[in-house]
């Protein structure tokens, strides 16, 4: 069944009150801002994550998810993009440095990236994306402006298994945000921004109760 409010509408998933075990072992990936990486943080200093954020792996040197990562004293790597040839070259430092963290979940973050089969079979099923909108519509860069010109009445924002075609892979957790009649795309970003944070916790709570019930 699904629940309806004035803010969204979400897909609800596995209960909170699973057993738990060691926490999941998480590297974040993130190119801007850093406001997911900083609620999963947040998350799990209150205990309401069994998991833990081993690395932060950034690609712009000026990124402000470096200095929040330095305020929850969570290691933090620069991989500029720019200083590597392709796809493949960044995607191959990118696993040598998670494997080096002892990483077993990716979670791509905001991640303004393309990733690579280099990157997808290290970590086969193992890699989740956050994306501003209800997948399958609106892919790719720009969603909530995309939305905003289609003239829907409701998106979102979806957290997915990558796959190697951009945006698709299965779907994990979805929230419905309303496009209201004023809507910017600051405005509507910024809401659908809250149930980013909501789901993804959500998403990581699921991984780390159905990891409890196999161990």
């Amino acid at each position: 069944m699904l629940a309806m409010s004035s803010e969204a509408l979400v897909v609800p998933s596995a209960p909170e009150n699973t057993p738990t075990c060691r926490p999941l072992r998480l590297g974040v990936l993130a190119s801007g801002s850093g406001s997911n990486f900083a609620a999963l943080a947040e998350a799990i200093a209150a205990g309401e994550l069994a998991a833990q954020i081993q690395v932060l792996i950034y690609n712009n040197p000026d990124a402000f998810v470096a200095e929040r990562a330095k305020q929850w004293q969570i290691p933090s790597v620069l991989l500029n993009h720019r200083h590597y040839p392709n796809r493949e070259s960044l995607d191959a430092a990118i696993v040598e440095t998670l494997k080096a963290h002892e990483v077993e979940w990716v979670v791509m973050a905001g991640w303004m990236r393309i990733v690579t089969p280099v990157l997808l079979n290290a970590y086969p099923q193992r890699v989740i994306n956050l994306h501003p909108s209800l997948l399958p519509s609106f892919r790719g860069l720009r969603a909530v402006e995309q939305a905003l010109a289609a003239g829907v009445k409701i998106t979102g924002c979806t957290v997915h298994l990558v796959e190697e075609e951009v945006d698709s892979g299965p779907i994990l957790v979805q929230a419905a945000v309303p496009v209201l009649p004023d809507d910017t795309p600051q405005t509507l970003h910024a809401r659908i921004q809250v149930q980013e944070h909501r789901i993804l916790k959500q998403a990581i709570a699921d991984i780390a109760a159905r990891q409890a019930q196999r161990s």
